[in-house]
């Protein structure tokens, strides 16, 4: 019972950081074009001060998701009668694990590009930066495959 419930926190605050992880490139998007519409200097404010507070909870989803992972793939050692071992001989959550570091990153990045753009950096080009907004579509749609089939 003690495992379920951690597992379904631990899935509470996944969803909570890939929410982030899709939304924050968007407001890059949305910075991108407002100076290349020559919106107002309130306008760009706001859109940098929504993804400095997005940036920051999807920070903090991450380290409860973290906690909550390391406790069900760890927890067999410390309660072995409320947690079974779920990582035994699965490399399929090598992979999984991978490809969350590499979403950890491109999250890392959205964040310092929003940074640099307060910092008064240019923000790019709207159109390459909605193609980078679809990267955690493909890279979520991976991890969740090999949660569910876990193929070896």
């Amino acid at each position: 019972m003690l495992y379920l419930w951690t597992k379904s926190i631990h899935l509470l605050f996944v969803m909570a950081w890939v929410a982030t992880v899709f939304y924050l490139p968007r407001i890059l998007v949305n910075l991108a074009e407002s100076a290349e519409a020559g919106e107002p200097d309130a306008v760009r404010a706001r859109l940098q001060l929504m993804g400095r507070r997005l940036y920051t909870f999807g920070h903090t989803m991450f380290g409860l998701a973290l906690v909550f992972g390391l406790l069900l793939w760890l927890g067999h050692r410390a309660w072995p009668a409320s947690y079974p071992d779920v990582a035994g001989g699965m490399g399929w959550l090598h992979a999984k694990l991978g490809l969350v570091i590499v979403l950890l990153l491109y999250f890392t990045w959205c964040g310092r590009r929003l940074k640099r753009i307060a910092a008064g950096g240019a923000a790019g080009a709207s159109r390459s930066l909605r193609i980078w907004n679809e990267l955690p579509v493909v890279l979520l749609l991976a991890i969740i495959y090999l949660a569910i089939a876990k193929p070896f």
